[in-house]
């Protein structure tokens, strides 16, 4: 990445303080562009959800691998929960959604409690034997007994697919019949849902797979307590990748969690963070991490700035950080600040292998919290920092009383916020789709056809607030 007429700024700037000019280029396809992550963790899509218990779960997990990216599963939960996790993500099924099932005898009440688990709003009504006999959508249980059966409800006229016919085909059939999901089996029993949305997606983007051919999944790991057990029960797990997580990366700490995990690690890939600076970079890389995530204070939920008056600009961290872990073979991520798809291009522009997100996926049927329904009927979930007053309790409830309270004194993060679904676009793939096409395009303005192309070639002014303001849409004025 090069600044604009070799201005070099004087002071550190965020996302929005900077802008992209594109460059003389030929006409080259959007979907020409590979998005691959060039950290060697082979994403092809370099999104990664954060480690947030309001956002990072199984569903969020195994939906945003079968798009290419990469979910980190919060620090804290048991071992026994994440071995059957983890178990779950690795044996979903990496072109299909996973269908949300339920038997004849159900009732329609039970079906609606689980409706809203998966984007595709259906329940595939299924046998003892696990063949599909109906589906079940909200639209049947309209002015219906809620205790009603499913098996009187359902609509039996199925539409159904074997797995090995081709996803064109499929989204063909589902546009000539005009149904909108249908189960999808393999030897007549029930395997996967597919949509004609998800029958699209599953073509342009390539799942992010172990060497079995399962789904990826990391997990972060705190740098007290024993951590060298801990990485190495990960490990055994098969997790693809370790996070060692902690706001204030450049410590003692964390160098010495680095070591401890480095002899269990066995191949994994190690990430550790948060950092802010090219001296904190070159350390953690020194002492054996392979990936720095980079960002301090700037995520939606987090109050570090305002609190401590610690942190800095984004987009200047992560170029910093990312040319200094260029010098050494290694990459890093950008965690936080990103609100826009014009965001994710910047940051990977700057030198980032991938940009996490957390607040944005806060608000999709994927995200690990429950729906809520608040009193205008529109439905939302609950998210909150990880440094928050409810994260820091839910992880130390195995302490004393006072310990508790102790460290609740610390808090630096939103404790509650209401993060409201999208009506049109309430799935996690929903906005990866406009994360992907932003990017897409934003790589084809700067005549890049892969990332170490794009941060080659990419072109970065700096603007004034104006300027960012004029790059939104407006409302016109109405002069009468």
């Amino acid at each position: 990445m090069q600044f604009l007429n070799g201005l070099k700024p004087q002071f550190d700037l965020t996302y929005n303080d900077v802008f992209m000019v594109p460059n003389e280029t030929n006409s080259m396809s959007r979907m020409d562009v590979d998005l691959t992550s060039n950290d060697g963790l082979d994403l092809s899509m370099p999104i990664v959800v954060s480690n947030m218990t309001a956002v990072a779960g199984k569903r969020m997990a195994e939906t945003v691998a079968r798009r290419g990216g990469l979910v980190v599963l919060p620090q804290d939960f048991p071992l026994d929960e994440l071995r059957n996790t983890i178990g779950y993500i690795k044996s979903a099924n990496t072109v299909f959604e996973t269908p949300v099932s339920l038997s004849p005898s159900n009732t329609a009440q039970e079906a609606l409690n689980l409706i809203d688990k998966r984007a595709h709003g259906a329940v595939i009504v299924i046998d003892k034997d696990k063949k599909p006999q109906g589906i079940f959508t909200k639209a049947d249980a309209a002015n219906r007994d809620l205790f009603s059966s499913l098996g009187d409800l359902m609509s039996a006229n199925l539409v159904s697919f074997d797995h090995q016919q081709s996803l064109k085909d499929m989204f063909n059939e589902l546009d000539e019949a005009h149904v909108r999901v249908a189960p999808v089996t393999k030897s007549g029993k029930l395997i996967g849902a597919i949509t004609k949305k998800g029958a699209i997606r599953s073509m342009i983007y390539k799942p992010a797979v172990d060497k079995k051919g399962r789904l990826k999944v990391a997990v972060a790991v705190g740098i007290n307590g024993d951590v060298a057990k801990k990485v190495a029960e990960l490990v055994a797990l098969g997790v693809d990748v370790i996070v060692l997580d902690t706001a204030h990366g450049y410590q003692t700490n964390m160098i010495n969690a680095i070591n401890a995990a480095q002899p269990e690690l066995k191949g994994t890939p190690l990430v550790a963070g948060n950092v802010a600076s090219a001296e904190a970079t070159k350390a953690l890389i020194d002492a054996g991490a392979d990936i720095v995530k980079v960002g301090i204070g700037p995520g939606a939920m987090c109050t570090t700035r305002v609190m401590t008056g610690v942190g800095r600009p984004q987009f200047s961290a992560v170029l910093e950080c990312a040319e200094e872990a260029k010098k050494h073979g290694k990459h890093v991520w950008a965690d936080g600040g990103i609100r826009y798809p014009r965001d994710v291009a910047l940051a990977l522009a700057a030198g980032a292998s991938a940009a996490m997100f957390a607040s944005w996926f806060a608000g999709t049927y994927e995200s690990a919290s429950d729906i809520e329904v608040d009193s205008d009927g529109r439905k939302y979930k609950v998210n909150f920092g990880m440094a928050s007053k409810r994260a820091v309790t839910d992880r130390n409830r195995a302490q004393t009383p006072y310990d508790r309270r102790l460290k609740q004194y610390f808090e630096e993060g939103i404790s509650e916020s209401k993060a409201y679904l999208n009506p049109h676009k309430p799935g996690v793939e929903d906005i990866i789709d406009q994360i992907a096409a932003g990017v897409r395009s934003s790589m084809t303005y700067a005549g890049a056809a892969n990332l170490k192309e794009f941060q080659n070639k990419a072109i970065v002014g700096i603007q004034s607030t104006s300027g960012y303001m004029e790059g939104h849409a407006m409302q016109i004025w109405d002069r009468d």
